[in-house]
């Protein structure tokens, strides 16, 4: 005889973890959607006020006990079923075994776990606002601090670190939208979609997403218990953050190499070697780069495990995808911790990168521009200008700053056949990095009043941000406190 359900090892795998998370994640937003949908059973006349009252006194009790009080039982399938054997304990089975008329166990559980969900994308986004309110100190403190920029890893312009965070910032700003659209999504209601094709009974699926604090009923029915878009939605944004600061984390290691001696990393994020006594390991960026791959992953398993299974109730994408789209966002949010805490403590070698921000002829670029506007050469003639003289100092083994107005005329004659009306001092200022920083003073250049203006920009979206979460949280905060007066309100009329 095969042993009856569950199987031990079901039991082991799959319904005792499960349980487990459902009592860590859906134990509170479970008692809150028995109170709504009882109430609003009550206020349309579907069951009568007495019997409301009894429910909802029996939530009542099993709040104050608290989920511990309900350890999962091998033959329970689920918390749900564990917590309405509570309800009908409580109340009686006439009373207690009607909360769950009009309702399925498909509409509840979508409900909860967008309810769950919401919560910790709430938090994740607090997270990110402390990242950018990090980012942007650490800018404005280095507006004028020189370094090299970068392009296919080798220097390429002069720019000032308080540019590169500012691009920095300005991805993470497209993250934090992608997190509010996600969220917008996520806080849908699919409560009166019941098992998939709605409810005979006359429910107000608006009154229950109001006093659960959702934003909207999802109409469709269908697509209320069927859809996944939500959590791929968390799961792109989770992707596309973990991408753009993983390649700030690859930059900050560069930058952190005795090589490039460009950052100090805080001791406290520093590991010694335990047989090289010169070693200062900034094993945090490491640890950094890794941790936001893992979160990479996980949520990729979140996109590839809402592929190609049924449009309609399904456990792929409900107990199931549970671990990886929570992995995910741990993974990612504990990152953004950790980012937050380097930014937090980091120091620059200014005079350091100073120097090294015209070096390897970085302002050739600001050269051939000059030619442009002070010598009257087409922008092409003038590059080819700026190469031969490149190269020669090259071949000669002379650096940007033993340039001479000589070397120029040299290049111009080999190039033009004739020489320029160009001075020593119209050079030099040319090959100055600072002066190739100032000089760029457009929308969003390196010029710190330009990267100033922006900041200001991106310090005004990030208090419209924090305001909208403040909204949120109270807006939530305001639909539970309704729900908990309508709550009293019945018990105080039936006197229960």
């Amino acid at each position: 005889m095969p042993p009856s359900f569950p199987h031990p090892v079901y039991d082991r795998h799959v319904l005792r973890p499960a349980y487990q998370d459902a009592q860590a994640q859906l134990f509170w937003p479970m008692l809150a959607a028995h109170q709504a949908h009882a109430l609003m059973l009550a206020e349309q006349g579907i069951i009568s006020p007495e019997n409301a009252a009894a429910i909802l006194a029996a939530v009542a009790r099993i709040q104050a006990q608290g989920p511990d009080a309900l350890a999962y039982q091998p033959g329970v399938e689920d918390l749900f079923f564990r917590v309405e054997q509570r309800i009908i304990q409580e109340a009686g089975p006439d009373w207690g075994g009607n909360l769950q008329v009009a309702r399925s166990r498909n509409d509840l559980g979508q409900a909860l776990a967008r309810m769950a969900l919401r919560t910790r994308l709430l938090a994740f986004f607090q997270d990110v606002l402390a990242l950018r309110r990090s980012l942007l100190a650490l800018a404005r403190e280095h507006l004028a601090t020189l370094m090299p920029g970068y392009t296919h890893t080798q220097p390429a312009q002069p720019t000032t670190f308080a540019h590169y965070l500012t691009g920095v910032r300005s991805f993470l700003v497209q993250d934090q939208e992608r997190l509010a659209r996600a969220y917008a999504n996520v806080n849908r209601s699919p409560l009166g979609a019941a098992a998939f094709t709605g409810t005979g009974f006359p429910v107000d699926r608006a009154r229950l997403a109001r006093l659960l604090g959702f934003q909207a009923v999802i109409p469709s029915t269908h697509h209320a218990i069927g859809a996944g878009d939500h959590l791929t939605d968390v799961a792109f944004a989770l992707q596309s953050l973990a991408l753009g600061l993983g390649r700030v984390m690859r930059d900050l290691l560069f930058l952190a190499t005795r090589e490039a001696d460009a950052i100090r990393i805080h001791p406290s994020f520093l590991q010694i070697s335990s047989i090289m006594p010169q070693k200062r390991n900034p094993v945090v960026l490491e640890h950094l780069r890794a941790r936001l791959s893992r979160g990479l992953g996980y949520a990729q398993a979140v996109a590839i495990q809402c592929h190609n299974i049924p449009y309609g109730d399904t456990q792929d994408i409900e107990d199931e995808i549970g671990p990886p789209l929570y992995q995910a966002l741990d993974a990612v949010q504990e990152s953004v911790a950790l980012a937050t805490a380097v930014f937090d403590t980091l120091e620059l070698n200014r005079a350091h990168l100073a120097r090294r921000a015209g070096e390897g002829f970085t302002t050739a670029t600001e050269l051939a521009d000059a030619l442009v506007r002070e010598a009257g050469l087409p922008f092409r003639q003038a590059h080819q200008v700026v190469a031969r003289l490149v190269q020669d100092a090259l071949a000669r083994g002379l650096s940007s700053q033993e340039v001479t107005l000589a070397m120029l005329q040299e290049a111009a004659q080999a190039v033009l056949g004739r020489s320029l009306p160009f001075t020593q001092e119209q050079l030099d200022t040319a090959l100055d990095p600072w002066h190739f920083v100032q000089a760029r003073k457009g929308l969003g250049g390196a010029a710190p009043q330009a990267t100033g203006a922006l900041l200001d920009e991106l310090a005004e979206a990030l208090s419209q941000d924090e305001a909208w979460l403040a909204q949120e949280r109270d807006r939530l905060a305001r639909a539970e406190a309704e729900r908990e007066a309508a709550v009293a309100r019945l018990l105080a009329s039936q006197e229960v």
